[in-house]
Formats: C-alpha cells, sequence, structure tokens
C-alpha cells in the first residue's frame, strides 16, 4: 500500500466540540510513520470527536495539529486527502446503491495517476479476498463485515498515509473483527499507513496497536505502549471495564 516512513502527525494542546461546550480538553497525541496508535475510552470519552476534529470536519477552537511539521487547522476535508489523510467513519458509509468496484472507483476518482488507481484497486482485491469475489455486487448486499472491508478499501485506493478509523468492528461478530484486526495489522507489517483507530473493543485494539491512549471525559488518561495499558488492571478497571 502506502510507503513506510513519511509524515508524523503531532497534535498538541486540542480542544475541540460543539457549540459552547467542548468535548475535547487540551488533547496531546502523536503518530509516528508506520505505526498503530489506538484511541480507546468509555462512551462519550471523546473519541470520535477526535478523529472529526482531526479530519477537518469539527473546527478546533485551541490547540494545534501538524502533520509533517505543517499546520493542518483549517484545512479542507479534500485538501486533506489530497495530503495523505483519509478518514474511514463509524459506521462505514458504503454508498449500498453502488457496486463493490463503483464504491472503490470513487476512492480514486480525483486521482491523476489513473495507472496507480488500478494498481492501488487490484493491490484491495487481494487483501479483501472477500471484495474479490463480489466486484459486482451493490453494497445493500454485503455482510457487515464486507461492508467495513470497502469501506476501509475505498480509503486505501487513495493511496493514504494516515488512516484515521472509527470503531470499525461495531456491529461485527467476533470472528470478523479479529479478521479487520488481523487485515490492520498486516497493513502497518507491509508498508502501509500509519494508523489512528478509534476503538470500544480494548482487546482487539490493543492486541495490534503499538501505542495506546486512553480517553476520559474528553482529556488523555494516559498514552503509553499498547501491551503496558494492556497489562495495567487498575486502567483497565478504572476505565476500560475489563
Amino acid at each position: 500500500m502506502a510507503a513506510a516512513g513519511g509524515p508524523s502527525l503531532t497534535v498538541r494542546g486540542l480542544t475541540a466540540g460543539y457549540g459552547a461546550a467542548p468535548v475535547l480538553h487540551a488533547i496531546d497525541l502523536d503518530v509516528d510513520p508506520g505505526t498503530i496508535v489506538a484511541v480507546v475510552g468509555a462512551n462519550g470519552a471523546g473519541k470520535t470527536t477526535l478523529l472529526r476534529a482531526l479530519s477537518g470536519l469539527v473546527e478546533p477552537t485551541a490547540g494545534s495539529i501538524t502533520w509533517d511539521g505543517d499546520e493542518l487547522r483549517g484545512t479542507r476535508v479534500q485538501d486533506l486527502v489530497h495530503r495523505g489523510i483519509a478518514h474511514v467513519p463509524e459506521g462505514r458509509g458504503v454508498i449500498t446503491e453502488l457496486t463493490v468496484e463503483e464504491n472503490l472507483r470513487l476512492g480514486h476518482v480525483w486521482r491523476k495517476d489513473k495507472e496507480d488507481a488500478r494498481r492501488a484497486t487490484a493491490e484491495v482485491f487481494d487483501l479483501f479476498e472477500p471484495l474479490d469475489r463480489r466486484r459486482k455486487s451493490p453494497g445493500h448486499q454485503l455482510s457487515g463485515g464486507e461492508r467495513q472491508m470497502l469501506a476501509i478499501g475505498r480509503a486505501l485506493v487513495a493511496r493514504p498515509r494516515l488512516l484515521l478509523l472509527d470503531e470499525p468492528s461495531l456491529g461485527l461478530a467476533p470472528k470478523v473483527t479479529a479478521q479487520i484486526m488481523a487485515l490492520l495489522r498486516q497493513l502497518r507489517d507491509n508498508t502501509g499507513p500509519s494508523v489512528l483507530l478509534v476503538e470500544q473493543n480494548v482487546r482487539s485494539a490493543m492486541s495490534i496497536a503499538d501505542r495506546g491512549v486512553v480517553l476520559s471525559l474528553g482529556t488523555v488518561v494516559v498514552a503509553d505502549e499498547a501491551s503496558r495499558i494492556a497489562a495495567d488492571d487498575d486502567l483497565r478497571h478504572a476505565y476500560l471495564g475489563f
């Protein structure tokens, strides 16, 4: 997929919300090239708002978001895509009336290098074999797991260097969740994009992440190696519910 290395994401003092009520309070966050960072926490912790702020869907009221040293606040959503940042929102966002191939085509329609766009599409079909078998099927005929694969695949055909992924396991059976997580690890291992993963399935997220960030009421409680967070019984019981 995308080349390893490249830009890193640095977030400092990020405050954002809806109307006059902030949801995020002075968030600090780093995503290094070629890594998976999992953001976990209870419902209402601010996880989805964080991704929406990073992708330009929510305007921060304070702080900075830098990508390879360049400030991103105020950048239009479509320009972020051109800069190599792709957001897969919660709920998958597949256009159900379109076929698998047509959905993927939407992911690279803006790209000038059409030959590489075709290669990227072929790579997605190699990565997600169920989609390869259902190229001509409309989105409404896909299973929940297949729709999640398609949503991620549509982001990948744009050759992102950072994938913002919101609740990919939502509503999926445990076996399918395990498949999605394994594919994310495979992307990372095959020099794919860095991943900022928001996930309520803490065990699954920490099993593939390099680092973890625990949010509580819009504040970072801890940021550390994922294995350390998973092994901290007091932290897990207090904030993660297991």
